[in-house]
């Protein structure tokens, strides 16, 4: 167990670091940023609902779960996120209220709530999996080192992706990094879960799952589809729904390194 718990740890740290893939595009021009802005979010939104209709869905189905579980769990995931963006929208209209001043330029920026999402979603995704990881090296190491690398292998899109809606969302590019930090870390968090409360997890993981799916679903349809639908530009208009296709493919590519 000592030796799977090294292990564990260490591969989830390495993991969480793909995080700071957001690097890359520190010395980008804000301008180019903008301009490839729509094929990320595009990226996203395919990325996000295969990762919930081709990993997480199936995940949860696959552990006997019942149907009216199953489909309530899905529910929490939308509700949950839908009464998160309210108060997230109730909460920055306040702050705007006090903050700007009749007759002057208003104090501090306001973010979109979507990177709150973003960041929730992701840490509710990579506790998830940081506690896969622990389990499968509990097993095995083999299986945990296969376990690690499709992980890693799901998770540099999905960086990617979430990287370039935080910017979206208004966050600074260091923000951004260190935020998409955090929540790749909660997957310590779940890592250390499984193996002191190995028992109890088994039992709300396929729960987990179909929550966090629930959560990619409201992001997508609510948040990034209708950006997308707002496009006018047929050239623009055919580069996200490619940016779509690629998001999901690459999210199927992935069955075949599981």
């Amino acid at each position: 167990m000592t030796i799977a718990f090294g292990y564990a740890v260490l591969s989830v740290l390495a993991i969480s670091l793909v995080s700071l893939v957001g690097i890359a595009t520190v010395s980008m021009n804000e301008r180019l940023i903008r301009r490839v802005m729509h094929f990320f979010i595009g990226l996203a939104a395919g990325a996000l609902l295969g990762d919930a209709f081709i990993h997480l869905i199936p995940e949860a189905l696959a552990s006997g779960i019942t149907d009216v579980l199953f489909a309530l769990s899905i529910l929490a995931g939308m509700l949950t996120f839908l009464v998160i963006e309210k108060y997230l929208h109730w909460y920055n209209g306040q702050v705007t209220h006090q903050e700007c001043i009749p007759g002057t330029k208003c104090v501090g920026e306001t973010k979109k709530p979507l990177g709150t999402l973003i960041l929730f979603g992701d840490g509710v995704h990579n506790f998830v999996d940081g506690a896969i990881i622990a389990a499968s090296y509990v097993v095995s190491i083999p299986l945990g080192v296969a376990t690690t690398v499709a992980v890693f292998l799901h998770e540099v899109p999905q960086e990617i992706s979430d990287f370039a809606l935080l910017l979206h969302a208004g966050y600074t590019r260091v923000q951004a990094l260190f935020w998409n930090l955090v929540s790749a870390l909660v997957a310590l968090i779940g890592a250390f879960s499984f193996l002191l409360i190995g028992g109890i997890f088994e039992s709300i993981e396929p729960l987990a799952a179909a929550f966090t799916a629930g959560g990619f679903i409201y992001i997508a349809a609510v948040n990034l589809v209708p950006e997308l639908i707002s496009t006018k530009h047929p050239g623009r208009s055919a580069v996200e729904f490619i940016a779509v296709l690629i998001g999901i493919a690459v999210m199927f590519a992935l069955l075949l390194l599981e």
